[in-house]
């Protein structure tokens, strides 16, 4: 059987198979609601299935050779790029991706799996002096065992594979829960193409279902010893209360309020631009996307006018159009959320200077300006197509508005000083950002993760394989040790 022909099924133990329970849940397009599939919705004892058969497989693969490890690795990111336009199909009908951000998505994913198919030769040890006389001490990683993935609906394929591919290049098995709104493209999706890449059986294994029916399942299931999670703040906060009480590490990438500090040197067409970019890609549906843009008073006017001549250009509707750029909010709910957002903002006072209106799912790029910190524009995260404008006079007042707020994710500077940008790069509260650039930037080598409430851990590179594995430290006493007793 064509193994991209079951994607609405479940995948445990190298077969797919339906829901112990025998149900379904419907999957469909969020731009014009079209069903897609019924996808099987797993139990609890499907997961412990899953669980099962990944800490049985992970013993064959820990038992094969690095380099074999690595060459599946490598298959499944070149199956990537060879099923490029029918992932791109996928994501595209399924999460509201714009074609553009299918794209990059998928580069994304197939980034991170050649970086992991490095790390099986990269499972390095240490070796340190004892202060015992003919000791040897010895520091070897090996991997946790099995992780437990839980990814989001926003850019559920490379979301999802940031975590399986590393998790598997480390020398773990993976049992995956992708988003209800995504099961294919966050989960079944990625089975797939692990079992036509040639994972022993078992390995990979992927378990739709509601989270308020195995999300606990997930996370204090016996087996995994890691839980790495991407989602909203509220929910990783929950699963680390959850996995700590049975000691298990977690790995949490939440939400954000990302800011945009344009100073008063700064180059105004290069920071629209990239404004624009990083606050509308994806309908602002990215947790890294910008969330506030701060101006330097001076320049707030220019600012604002070029940023608007961008936004204008941004075409707004149907995902599948190669043209559109902003496509649907992912479903009613969070629809709700950002309408809601607008009109408290509008009520505080802000001014909409561009869009406000929507047309089913789909929210027309929206320009605030007159906003303060204090506006719930400015206060919450997002999560779709509204840009708030504030200003500020100095450095000072920049870097307190970009601090006021619980979350450090990502951020952004503008100026035409590289010194100056730095500066204040260092005294944001944030896991990342960028001087001269927008804060949508991941990286497969570099750390990617965040301080205060928007996340624990990070991902990327030499981090990710911290991430996902231990150490272990083993002595080897060379010749008789002398202790401080005699034995009879």
């Amino acid at each position: 059987m064509d193994r991209y022909s079951s994607l609405g099924r479940l995948f445990i133990g190298g077969d797919w198979r339906d829901a112990s329970s025998g149900a379904t849940a419907p999957t469909t397009n969020p731009f014009d609601d079209a069903h897609l599939l019924d996808v099987a919705q797993a139990t609890e004892d499907d997961v412990d299935a899953a669980y099962t058969a990944a800490a049985s497989a992970q013993r064959e693969w820990m038992a094969m050779l690095p380099t074999k490890r690595q060459a599946v690795l490598a298959k499944a990111a070149d199956l990537m790029d060879a099923r490029r336009e029918e992932i791109a199909d996928w994501l595209v009908k399924e999460s509201g991706s714009s074609r553009l951000k299918a794209g990059l998505e998928i580069d994304n994913a197939i980034g991170i799996t050649r970086e992991a198919a490095t790390f099986p030769l990269r499972m390095e040890g240490e070796l340190y002096p004892s202060v015992t006389p003919g000791k040897e001490n010895r520091v070897y990683h090996q991997p946790v065992g099995v992780v437990g993935v839980i990814s989001p609906w926003n850019f559920p394929f490379h979301l999802s594979m940031r975590s399986v591919a590393p998790a598997l290049g480390a020398g773990n098995g993976v049992v995956l829960k992708p988003a209800s709104n995504t099961p294919v493209t966050g989960g079944t999706l990625v089975g797939a193409l692990f079992e036509e890449a040639g994972v022993p059986a078992g390995l990979v294994n992927v378990v739709p279902g509601s989270g308020s029916e195995i999300g606990d399942a997930v996370v204090v299931h016996p087996v995994p010893r890691v839980i790495s999670f991407t989602g909203s703040t509220p929910v990783g906060k929950g699963i680390a209360e959850k996995a700590g009480k049975h000691l298990k590490r977690v790995e949490l990438e939440l939400g954000g309020n990302n800011v945009m500090l344009v100073l008063d040197d700064a180059d105004i067409e290069q920071a629209a631009t990239a404004a624009a970019f990083g606050k509308f890609l994806h309908q602002g549906q990215i947790c890294i996307a910008l969330n506030r843009i701060a101006v330097h008073a001076s320049i707030a006017e220019d600012f604002t006018e070029a940023f608007l001549a961008k936004v204008r250009d941004l075409t707004a509707g149907d995902p599948s159009d190669p043209a559109t750029f902003v496509g649907p909010i992912i479903d009613d709910d969070q629809l709700e959320s950002v309408l809601d957002v607008l009109e408290r903002t509008k009520e505080a006072g802000a001014t909409v200077a561009l869009g406000g209106t929507h047309e089913g799912r789909v929210v027309q790029p929206t320009v605030l300006t007159g906003v303060t910190q204090d506006m719930p524009a400015a206060e919450e995260e997002i999560f779709g197509p509204l840009a708030p404008i504030l200003t500020f006079e100095t450095d000072e007042e920049a870097l307190e508005i970009a601090n006021a707020t619980p979350y450090g994710l990502s951020g952004s500077v503008f100026t035409g000083s590289t010194e100056r940008g730095l500066r204040l790069a260092r005294q944001v509260q944030t896991g990342m950002i960028h001087v001269n650039d927008m804060s949508v930037n991941d990286e497969p080598h570099v750390a990617f993760g965040a301080m205060r409430e928007s996340g624990l851990g990070r991902f990327g590179g030499k981090w990710a394989l911290d991430a996902f594995t231990t150490v272990q430290w083993v002595s080897v006493q060379h010749e008789p040790r002398t202790y401080p007793f005699s034995a009879e």
